[in-house]
């Protein structure tokens, strides 16, 4: 079983939906960024989605694109990036999903890149803007070095597409709650249980919600419906608002991780 299946497995034996845990690598630094990637693992996130950082990052917010704007201001690389997940893999079984555009793995050689994230520990990529139409490429050099697919569905996304998107996705499907870019959100969208029954009509995979939560409360409601809840800004916010005093950044993620993944439970 592959280091996802398991991490969704295991959550369900738990009765409650796996908490998935979004930073940006590199932000605001490398040492910062290891050290915020192992608190929130240590403090129960099931997988880490992390945000490859672009210059370009079309499907984030103001909070995303300025922690990669401080990812890459801190020099990190694609090869940097590779070595945070390889110091991560030293102590964490923990499965790494990158969050990446499809502009940083062509650019790099779309196999050659495959190869590189497995050798670091990548279990699967979710590249925001390659549809399953055009992912052929990407999707054999993920099945040639072991790694899973994670595809995208939005409440815009006609019934007809669901089958291809399912399809292709073998890791599992990441609905995005809402229009528009990531970022914190005051309410929770609506119609998420709807829209979760409509994506498992076409596959047995694990469906994610995430997009625009950010509180126990959201993380409750996502997760009653969705097999995995997934918290990005408002975990990145931490991040921001530590910058002044970045040894505690750590401390205060695993802090703020703690409190939202209660809202998994299930009654």
């Amino acid at each position: 079983m592959s280091r996802i299946k398991d991490a969704f497995a295991r959550a369900r034996s738990q009765n409650r939906a796996a908490f998935i845990a979004y930073l940006c690598a590199g932000d605001p630094d490398f040492d910062t960024s290891l050290a915020a990637c192992r608190a929130v693992v240590d403090a129960g996130a099931d997988i880490l989605e992390l945000g490859v950082p672009f210059s370009d990052p079309l499907a984030d917010g103001p909070t995303n694109q300025l922690a990669a704007q401080r990812a890459l201001q801190s020099g990190m690389t694609a090869a940097r990036v590779f070595e945070l997940v390889a110091k991560l893999r030293k102590t964490s079984e923990v499965p790494i999903v990158f969050y990446t555009y499809y502009n940083l793995v062509f650019s790099n050689g779309v196999e050659k890149y495959g190869n590189s994230a497995r050798a670091a520990g990548v279990d699967a990529l979710l590249i925001l803007d390659l549809p399953p139409e055009e992912a052929g490429e990407a999707a054999a050099a993920c099945r040639a070095s072991g790694m899973d697919t994670v595809f995208i569905v939005a409440p815009t996304t006609p019934d007809d597409r669901l089958p291809r998107i399912a399809a292709a996705a073998t890791g599992f499907i990441y609905y995005v709650s809402r229009e528009g870019v990531t970022g914190v959100r005051e309410q929770l969208a609506g119609g998420i249980p709807e829209a979760v029954a409509r994506i498992r009509a076409h596959t047995k995979l694990p469906v994610a919600v995430g997009f625009g939560i950010s509180t126990r409360e959201q993380v409750s409601l996502a997760g009653a419906a969705a097999d995995g809840v997934v918290v990005g800004s408002a975990l990145v916010n931490v991040i921001r608002d530590g910058l002044g005093a970045r040894a505690g950044i750590g401390p205060a993620l695993g802090r703020r991780v703690s409190e939202l993944a209660t809202g998994t439970r299930r009654p």
